[in-house]
């Protein structure tokens, strides 16, 4: 058991993996505590898993996990969570974006009775495209959301070791970590910070993969396009019940037809577009009950170094899998 676990999940980062290096065990050596810095690859294909073991040569409290493909950072992170021995767990990203030293800060709000500390990024020296984008999509989802989700707080975070198991214990795929983190509950308090550029590389945080992490917040945390999709509907089939009455009005009383194609034309390509926009909806969510009921694992795990003795997941814990 250690007093400390650091998760850093990677994917294809060796360009900065010296200096995350220097920076993290610095910041730990300062703090006289006893640790362990878990890296997961998440599918890696650089130099990067071997210019960590080329590092454990003078750090033995540095381990890998390798996955045996690329699950996505959220499944990483989720990896290296399972196999943490701390009396609390700190997720952290590997581009240096979230500061090693603010660990320091996270520990002593630990050790005041916190059980979870959240960063929330004040600032962030990124373009101004993704800066705002970032606000929009947290206060949207905090708009549409059922529970309160800090805003701006990403996974950057530390877990109390109750915290850490009760996470351990939820069993979703489409997993979205900050609003899990949320969920769980205990005493929460955020730590605001400026989030740094990126040290060295490229982002591997693409368009796609963003959209993708938006899609399953909104549809693991919110009803609300459900409950749209179904006010739509009311509203629209009160408009239709209008328009028979006074075309039937029309008709039988005045004795002359409605006439005027263009609008009618217009109004079924209008009612048929927010019909597929909301199958689309809804199809959101049945894909996420399809993948759900599957029972696929979260992760693979390829390969294990520094571990001294891999503990196998406890019953009530299914997000453990190795081949």
């Amino acid at each position: 058991m250690y007093d400390l676990s650091l998760i850093i999940p990677i994917f294809n980062e060796q360009d900065l993996i010296s200096e995350l290096y220097r920076r993290v065990s610095e910041t730990l050596d300062k703090l006289h505590i006893s640790h362990e810095v878990i890296v997961v690859s998440d599918g890696s294909t650089d130099q990067s898993v071997a210019k960590i073991i080329e590092l454990r040569k003078y750090n033995s409290a540095w381990k890998i996990i390798e996955l045996s493909k690329n699950f996505g950072h959220h499944s990483a992170c989720t990896a290296g969570l399972d196999y943490a021995r701390g009396k609390c767990v700190i997720f952290m990203d590997a581009d240096l974006q979230d500061p090693p030293e603010m660990i320091a800060a996270f520990v002593e709000k630990w050790k005041e009775g916190y059980e979870i500390i959240y960063a929330v990024k004040k600032k962030r020296k990124e373009s101004f495209f993704r800066r705002y984008v970032f606000i929009l999509f947290y206060r949207v989802l905090n708009f549409l959301s059922a529970i309160d989700l800090p805003l701006d707080a990403g996974v950057f975070c530390l877990l109390d070791s109750k915290a850490a198991q009760a996470l351990r214990l939820i069993k979703e795929r489409h997993r979205y970590l900050a609003g899990l983190r949320a969920w769980i509950g205990f005493r929460q308090i955020a730590v605001p910070y400026e989030r740094e550029e990126r040290f060295a590389g490229t982002r591997k945080q693409t368009t796609a993969k963003l959209l993708s992490l938006a899609f399953d917040a909104i549809f693991s945390f919110s009803y609300i396009p459900l409950r749209l999709a179904t006010g739509i509907g009311i509203v629209f089939a009160a408009f239709s019940a209008i328009v028979i009455t006074h075309a039937l009005y029309e008709k039988f009383i005045t004795h002359q037809a409605l006439l005027g194609w263009t609008s009618i034309l217009g109004a079924v390509i209008l009612t048929g577009g927010l019909i597929l926009f909301m199958l689309g909806i809804i199809g959101e969510y049945i894909a996420r009950i399809y993948d759900e009921i599957k029972e696929r694992p979260i992760y693979l795990v390829r390969n294990f170094i520094g571990f001294d003795k891999i503990l196998e997941a406890p019953p009530e814990n299914p997000t453990k899998s190795r081949l």
